[in-house]
């Protein structure tokens, strides 16, 4: 069997950096056990796979190279974008089933895709003293920071504020993260280090994920969801624009936007651009 996968990347600034993503169309007659093998070919932090579904638009699923996940925001992004691009589909709202729920995506003339993900919530907190040595760092340095907590946009990330200017220096020890997430039930560590409030960029951030595979990510859609959601909390901010991937060499562009009801969030998007990188026959 002859699979086309599709390269694009997700979350560009200017065409550049961006975060790799898998993309295969048509993917109904595939198995899970298909699309893994196919996920773990391809090697990309997220390979999606589109079908067709009976009431909403396309059926998604996404698979890292080690194992399925209920979302993913950048293969999102470079899924839709590809069937903009390839003409399958125009501008609009559309719906698309995922294991997170059914989330709506918008695409606008220029290809720029906005998607919807779900409602936040926090699912536990932990102290310095439990995350400062998983980032090789002093409890001390993490003082005087919001609180550090796990909260779920369509995945649970561990949502870290990071003082100005110590943000690019850290080096995580992965195999620590690895074991912390796999006992606490997450995903990986977003950090982040806040900008001044003029700065062009809101947040500078950086992602980990080893336990699904991904050591760094460059641009994490999920995450930048829940991170959203959470300057809200604390800061009452409502409108992002988000750096990462900086020290990887694939400085990626977020943008994230929460509504409010009530002082309640009734809504969270991330948007971005993105651009098709390559088209692959894989053999299975």
């Amino acid at each position: 069997m002859n699979i086309t996968l599709y390269t694009v990347s997700a979350f560009t600034k200017n065409n550049t950096g961006g975060n790799l993503a898998g993309i295969v169309l048509n993917a109904d007659n595939l198995s899970n056990a298909q699309k893994q093998k196919i996920a773990t070919i391809a090697n990309y932090s997220e390979t999606a796979f589109v079908g067709s579904d009976p009431q909403v638009d396309f059926s998604v699923s996404f698979f890292t190279p080690t194992a399925e996940v209920n979302f993913c925001g950048h293969a999102t992004l470079a899924l839709f974008y590809l069937l903009f691009h390839q003409g399958i589909i125009s501008e609009g709202s559309y719906q698309q089933r995922t294991k997170a729920g059914i989330l709506s995506v918008t695409l606008s003339t220029d290809g720029e895709v906005v998607m919807q993900q779900t409602l936040p919530q926090t699912l536990a907190n932990f102290s310095i003293h439990e995350i400062a040595p998983l980032l090789n760092q002093k409890s001390e340095i993490l003082q005087n920071q919001p609180p550090i907590e796990v909260l779920s946009t369509g995945l649970s990330d561990l949502i870290i504020s990071i003082p100005v200017g110590l943000l690019d220096s850290i080096t995580p020890n992965l195999s620590l993260i690895h074991d912390f997430c796999l006992l606490n039930n997450i995903i990986g560590f977003h950090l982040f280090e806040l900008n001044e409030a003029n700065s062009e960029i809101s947040a500078s951030c950086r992602n980990f994920a080893p336990l699904v595979g991904i050591d760094e990510e460059s641009a994490t859609g999920s995450a930048c969801g829940a991170l959203a959601c959470y300057l809200y909390k604390h800061y009452k901010m409502q409108r992002f624009t988000f750096q990462q991937g900086k020290v990887m060499g694939k400085e990626s562009r977020l943008t994230a936007s929460v509504s409010v009801k009530e002082d309640s969030i009734s809504r969270v998007e991330v948007g971005g651009l993105a651009k098709l990188i390559a088209c692959d026959i894989i053999s299975l």
